[in-house]
């Protein structure tokens, strides 16, 4: 097919759809003209895409089809499936795609701080280099305790904190550098609270108060890391797509990842707020934790796997993103 010639043949018609589009109010005639142009011009455009893939008419018939589908429809407001579809399949595809950078950075994190808390415990006297007696005393007996304390402020602080980490990680995933900064900078601190709390017999005060939402905490935190180093990669390695599309479609991916994690963290957030600090049985606030850990990955895997097969990838639709240039592979 000759482009050009295709081009002079109906620009004239895609002139026209465009102007209908700009215009504020629309006749009877002039909507029903509208519709018949769309139709036409999505013909145009999976000819194109087909026939002569054309990155910039490509890309200049997809926008002009969408601003005519808003035309014509209207806004779109979410509806109860929008967000269904978001929490069940968009989301959990995204996660999915990440869980073996996932299940790498928190070896890798678990590693780190299993490191330093040995060091600790078998060198006590390095502690001191960190730590006064005094501070110490104070932190082992009454700070660790005292920071879990219940309620709703507590609670939403400690999500807010962590989303934006979180956050974080997943954006600036591009650098390389920052997720490894974050991720080793809290593994080196768990490790090290670990190793104090255990040089002073207290271990299992500090198991009692970090598994029940650090399960699921710390989980998220390692998710948003391997999701940044995974973009990470992409510019490393694209694959077979050119770099800067690849880039895009994994960093819109992405971003479905952060939006998932900060309702993850939310859930953490209200069992640090009010599970963690409370008069429960250390067993039990154990086991909520082990349960909100299981459901998490079961989600993930579920949905996630049945998503990924039907092709999702957590990223915008092409309605949304733009259609691509397809590629031989």
């Amino acid at each position: 097919m000759d482009l050009d010639v295709f081009t002079d043949t109906h620009e004239a018609e895609w002139a026209r759809l465009d102007a209908l589009v700009r215009r504020r109010s629309l006749s009877g005639a002039e909507a029903d003209e509208l519709i018949r142009l769309y139709q036409a011009v999505a013909t145009h455009l999976s000819t194109v895409r087909s026939a002569a893939p054309d990155p910039a008419l490509v890309s200049r018939l997809s926008l002009l089809l969408t601003r005519a589908r808003a035309r014509a429809t209207g806004s779109h407001d979410p509806s109860w499936r929008d967000v269904k579809r978001f929490a069940l399949v968009v989301v959990p595809a995204a996660l999915y795609r990440v869980r073996w950078w996932t299940h790498a950075v928190t070896a890798a994190c678990v590693l780190v701080a299993a490191v330093v808390a040995v060091n600790l415990v078998l060198d006590p006297d390095l502690v001191g280099t960190f730590w006064s007696p005094l501070e110490q005393e104070q932190y082992v007996n009454r700070a660790f305790e005292e920071y879990y304390e219940p309620g709703v402020g507590f609670g939403v602080q400690v999500w807010t904190n962590n989303a934006w980490i979180a956050a974080q990680c997943v954006a600036f995933g591009i650098t390389g550098a920052w997720p490894v900064y974050v991720l080793v900078q809290n593994a080196v601190n768990v490790g090290a609270v670990a190793g104090l709390m255990a040089v002073h017999d207290r271990l299992d005060v500090f198991f009692a108060l970090i598994l029940p939402h650090g399960l699921l905490e710390l989980t998220a935190i390692f998710v948003a890391g391997g999701a940044g180093l995974k973009l990470f990669w992409t510019v490393i390695d694209p694959g077979n797509r050119p770099r800067m599309r690849a880039v895009a479609e994994e960093g819109r991916a992405l971003m479905s990842v952060a939006l998932g994690l900060v309702a993850v963290l939310g859930l953490s957030g209200l069992i640090e707020g009010f599970i963690t600090g409370s008069d429960l049985a250390w067993w039990l606030k154990i086991a909520i934790g082990v349960v909100a850990l299981a459901a998490f990955w079961t989600w993930v895997t579920v949905f996630g796997r049945r998503a990924v097969a039907d092709g999702e990838t957590g990223d915008l639709t092409e309605d949304d993103a733009g259609a691509a240039v397809p590629l031989a592979v």
